[in-house]
C-alpha cells in the first residue's frame, strides 16, 4: 500500500516529478504541478505547452483547469499549489484568479531562464507605458464594447466571481 503523501516536502515532490517525467518522456517543459485540498491532491499535471500546442498549457494553469474541474468550481480557496518552478506572471495571475491559498515552489525564475525560460521581459514590458511596449496594444471601439459591461452590471443572472 502507497503512502499518501501528508508533508509540504512530499507534495512538491509530486510536482518535481512531474517535471522529471515531462522531460524523461519528451512530454513538454521541465515543470510540473500540484494542486491540494485539505491534505488531498485534487489535481496534478506536468507542462503541457508542446505537446497540446497551447502556450497557455503550463503545469499551474493545466493542474488549476484540472482542479476546478474535479471540484467544479472557478473558485479554489483553500487549496495550495506545489510547483516544480517559481510561477511565471501568467501561471501567478491564473494562481490569484483563482483564489489559491498558498504556493509552494521549487526552482526559482532565475534559475529557469539560465534554462532558456526567461519571463523578465514580460515583467519589464509591464513596467512600461502601454506605448512603449514591445507589442502594439491598441484600444478600439470602447464605446461599442461598453455595452457587455453595462449588460453585465445589470444583469440579475450573473454569478460574480
Amino acid at each position: 500500500m502507497e503512502n499518501k503523501p501528508t508533508t509540504h516536502e512530499e507534495f512538491m515532490r509530486i510536482a518535481i516529478s512531474l517535471a522529471e517525467q515531462n522531460v524523461l518522456e519528451s512530454i513538454g517543459g521541465p515543470f510540473g504541478a500540484v494542486v491540494v485540498k485539505d491534505g488531498q491532491v485534487i489535481a496534478k499535471s506536468g507542462n503541457l505547452v508542446t505537446c497540446s500546442n497551447d502556450p497557455t498549457a503550463h503545469a499551474e494553469v493545466s493542474a488549476i483547469r484540472l482542479a476546478c474541474a474535479a471540484l467544479n468550481t472557478f473558485d479554489l480557496t483553500g487549496c495550495v499549489i506545489y510547483t516544480s518552478c517559481e510561477p511565471c506572471p501568467m501561471c501567478l495571475g491564473a494562481i490569484y484568479w483563482s483564489r489559491i491559498d498558498t504556493i509552494y515552489y521549487g526552482n526559482t525564475k532565475v534559475d529557469a531562464a539560465e534554462i532558456g525560460f526567461d519571463d523578465n521581459f514580460i515583467y519589464e514590458e509591464l513596467e512600461k507605458p502601454m506605448e512603449q511596449r514591445s507589442l502594439p496594444i491598441i484600444q478600439l471601439l470602447r464605446s461599442e464594447a461598453q455595452e457587455a459591461f453595462k449588460l453585465w452590471k445589470q444583469s440579475a443572472m450573473k454569478t460574480e466571481y
